[in-house]
């Protein structure tokens, strides 16, 4: 039998769109209709993106053509999907913590890249200048925050909060701390699965009693993994910075982490890239500069990635020295090291305004699966 088109397209103006009062014809989803001897091809277009809704397109289009035009047809369906683009909203991310401005994330790609060393002494420097300052200690497996403020043996009080037992985070140098490792034992490793992990982190955000603060800051771990994404999916973060060394080895970690942050499913804006272990100066040729893992890597990255460099910071002795005895060294007055966490501080801020300024909230991640996650769109 040789099919007509006019017949088809009469059977089809007896099939609603799914989702939709119109018929097919009518609403002008079927697009193309092709006849060849008893073979047809129909092209349509649905808004509905769902699986059930394609497949209901096809069954009724199948039947319809069977039952009214012939029963032996040879049917092609080629559906289209043109889902109407949802009106963007901004979400704040989780459950903002009342009282907190600025929650700004500090990760890196790769481990050994002094990371907590420049949250330590970023945390201080702003308590300096005069902001009210916290750190969470967000790497579960390796917490080194507390040893660098000179807290290891300190844990956290519990406090009556509105009729709310919460834990108040130790204090020094001005900066409210909280870290797993005040909870664990000094030589006790910390083997926990993901979802442990980030119980663990939310009790730390949300059952404790920061009180106000500018700026909150959380040592993120190594890498792009479960915790970078149950912290974006807990909390409004403001922006991250990435820690990396000018080696090209940190430097292709640290791509991966300004990428993580960057990807349409999370979009935490990137405040820029710190250099660390810039060049070597020895106490005794304090004018000379060896460059030991390549000269201005990360400069040269965040200029690629078109993303703020925030400075850098040399590979100094007594930056180790001061960390390691719990006493953060932008802590010590008239020294070039005050002086470079201080000029690199102050390029945080400026960034975390002129984000501020320039973008709405951070908005809600959500985990969709076990290999990744989707956010509802920003901007």
């Amino acid at each position: 039998m040789k099919l007509n088109k006019q017949d088809i397209l009469k059977a089809l103006e007896s099939i609603t769109v799914v989702g939709e009062g119109q018929n097919m014809v009518e609403s002008g989803a079927v697009t193309n209709v092709v006849t060849f001897g008893d073979e047809v091809i129909v092209d349509i277009t649905i808004k509905n993106p769902s699986l059930q809704a394609k497949k209901r397109t096809e069954v009724d289009i199948l039947k319809t053509i069977h039952e009214q035009v012939y029963e032996k047809a040879k049917i092609t369906i080629n559906v289209k999907v043109d889902a109407p683009v949802k009106p963007k909203v901004n979400v704040i991310k989780g459950n903002p913590i009342p009282g907190i401005k600025n929650i700004v994330a500090v990760a890196s790609g790769k481990g050994g890249v002094g990371k907590s060393t420049v949250t330590s002494n970023l945390a201080v420097t702003l308590a300096k200048m005069g902001f009210k300052v916290g750190v969470l200690d967000a790497d579960i497996y390796g917490p080194s925050i507390p040893i660098m403020f000179d807290v290891e043996a300190e844990r956290p009080l519990a406090v009556n909060i509105e009729g709310k037992s919460k834990m108040k985070p130790v204090e020094n140098y001005g900066v409210k701390v909280l870290s797993i490792g005040f909870f664990t034992q000094p030589n006790q490793a910390v083997v926990w699965r993901g979802p442990m992990a980030a119980k663990a982190l939310n009790q730390m955000i949300f059952d404790a009693h920061w009180g106000e603060l500018d700026f909150m800051l959380i040592d993120l771990p190594p890498g792009t993994g479960d915790i970078h994404l149950s912290i974006m999916q807990s909390l409004p973060i403001t922006g991250a910075v990435v820690v990396s060394t000018p080696q090209n080895v940190a430097l292709a970690d640290a791509k991966k982490g300004v990428a993580m942050f960057q990807q349409e499913s999370i979009d935490v804006p990137v405040l820029g890239i710190i250099e660390n272990m810039a060049y070597f100066t020895p106490a005794e040729l304090p004018d000379n500069k060896y460059y030991i893992f390549g000269k201005e890597g990360a400069k040269n990255l965040a200029e690629d990635l078109q993303v703020p460099f925030l400075g850098e910071i040399p590979l100094v002795q007594s930056i180790r020295e001061a960390g390691d005895v719990g006493r953060p060294v932008a802590l010590q007055t008239a020294t070039p090291l005050e002086q470079a966490f201080e000029t690199l501080t102050q390029n945080v801020v400026q960034e975390v305004v002129n984000r501020n300024e320039n973008l709405p909230p951070t908005e809600a991640i959500k985990i969709t699966t076990m290999a990744g996650c989707s956010a509802v769109k920003k901007k």
